[in-house]
């Protein structure tokens, strides 16, 4: 058969009992982490000039927007849900299978399918165990597609959680509804038409919109298929389908006959992202925070700070000296900077406000991105960073990381997952809302219904209502706020 009938053959095959225990586990962790990241990410600027948005569209209040104390019709309720997922830039980072692959630069996997699979979830009432195989489904087909299409497709400009964020978002949405193989492979021809997001648009509210719109677009494709919508049945393998006219090609071994065998969540695994910023920078702020922990160093101490690492990093981190909290996620200055003045980076360090402060600039002029030979000809599957910090007295201190916390091999426990959930949810939900989140999560295999799980991920703080006068303001937004954005030489 066909690559697109083979997706939606194992689609409609797999079930629940099919699935490793250890793949189960892994993915709970997966699912907290994502909805913590959702929570904290819905009471972004951004996340709120989209909830304003669908607020004033209307519709069947059908699905919880998380962080809220409304709802949505389930296409809109995964569109601002996958926003608010990838709006701190604080979600899970799909590995590579080889060498040859970039880490970093195929998708954030559980955003777009876990904001698809809520909603559609909460719309059909299913149980817990019905939301874990749909999710589990939805990651494993995002993950194989990216893994196997040709690196040329992001190095050329397009953003891979936007463009095959959907493709999994649809087949999980159509194992949630049952769709029968025929179908999923309509609903697959119609969603991949819908791919869309350009990477110019990192470090701007557009980009957290590709995840959302790949959640929206996989409700969407899959609602149209299921009554009687139709697409091409080869969309991805062919001459005129996804794989070329969006990457000039792709690597048959690496997805077919691979789906399930074994999971992608097992091997090579997905790394769960230990700050709220561009993952190719998290090795590097490991590596400063370590050695300004265990050196004690302040700024006043430091002549220059030079991060070396492979080509691929200064190719996705564009701000040598960034204007806004979204550019920072995509700067190693700031990262630098931050973490050498602060000694943290959490949610509270990428702020509008830390990176305009004139120690954090000064800092950052001294911060240089290179791009290291020795670690280039070791290949891009791992972002390898090297550091070198020089001080003022002639000392030199420096070190290497090849992976951070959060990476499969330093994989964080539940509790620290729990941890990092508390800050996100604290945002968004009192203490009471997340600890029970954290309760039903780590049984939601054994939920009859999601009720529970949707009350204590809705808002009772102050923030339940959008007035009209901030709705208006919002959709103004783009000719009220301004910023500088440093365009890559």
């Amino acid at each position: 058969m066909g690559l697109t009938q083979e997706v939606a053959n194992y689609v409609f095959k797999v079930s629940y009992k099919d699935i490793p225990s250890e793949v189960i586990r892994l993915a709970r962790g997966f699912i907290l982490d994502g909805l913590g990241v959702a929570l904290a990410g819905s009471t972004d600027e951004c996340s709120r000039i989209v909830q304003a948005h669908v607020r004033k569209l209307g519709g069947r209040e059908e699905c919880a927007v998380l962080g809220t104390a409304w709802s949505a019709p389930a296409p809109k309720a995964a569109l601002a849900n996958g926003v608010a997922g990838h709006a701190m830039d604080y979600d899970d980072t799909q590995l590579s299978t080889s060498k040859e692959a970039v880490y970093g630069l195929l998708t954030h996997p559980t955003t777009p399918v876990l904001a698809a699979v809520l909603a559609v979830g909460e719309k059909q009432k299913i149980s817990g165990a019905e939301l874990m195989l749909a999710y589990i489904v939805g990651v494993e087909v995002e993950c194989r597609i990216a893994d196997s299409i040709n690196p040329h497709h992001y190095q050329s400009g397009f953003h891979s959680t936007a463009t095959m964020g959907g493709l999994g978002a649809v087949m999980a949405v159509g194992k949630i509804l049952r769709l029968r193989e025929n179908v999923l492979v309509q609903a697959l021809g119609i969603c991949a038409s819908m791919a869309a997001g350009l990477r110019e648009n990192f470090g701007t509210m557009t980009k957290p919109l590709h995840a959302g719109r790949a959640a929206e677009n996989g409700v969407t494709a899959a609602l149209l298929a299921q009554s009687g919508f139709t697409a091409a049945t080869n969309i991805l393998e062919a001459q005129r389908g996804f794989y070329h006219a969006m990457a000039g090609g792709y690597d048959e071994s690496k997805i077919a006959g691979r789906l399930g065998r074994p999971y992608f969540m097992e091997e090579p695994g997905i790394s769960i992202k230990p700050y709220p910023s561009g993952s190719l920078s998290h090795p590097a702020q490991d590596l400063i925070l370590d050695l300004v922990r265990e050196h004690d160093l302040h700024a006043s101490d430091i002549e220059s700070i030079e991060v070396g690492t492979n080509s691929n990093v200064p190719n996705a981190l564009i701000y040598p000296m960034p204007k806004t909290a979204l550019e920072a996620k995509f700067s190693i200055p700031f990262c630098m900077a931050i973490a050498v003045l602060e000694r943290k980076a959490g949610i509270a360090q990428f702020a509008d406000s830390k990176v305009r402060q004139k120690k954090v600039v000064e800092l950052m002029k001294r911060v240089r991105l290179y791009v290291d030979g020795e670690l280039e000809a070791l290949g891009f599957d791992q972002v390898r960073s090297r550091i070198r910090i020089r001080l003022h007295d002639g000392r030199s201190i420096e070190g290497r990381y090849d992976v951070a916390r959060g990476h499969p091999e330093k994989p964080m426990s539940w509790s620290e997952l729990a941890e990092k959930f508390k800050e996100c949810a604290s945002l968004a939900v009192p203490a009471d809302n997340a600890g029970r989140v954290i309760d039903l999560v780590a049984r939601l295999s054994e939920l009859k219904t999601l009720n529970p799980l949707i009350r204590a991920l809705a808002s009772s703080k102050a923030r339940k209502k959008i007035s009209p006068r901030f709705m208006q303001a919002s959709l103004q937004h783009s000719k009220e706020h301004k910023w500088s954005r440093t365009r890559k030489p």
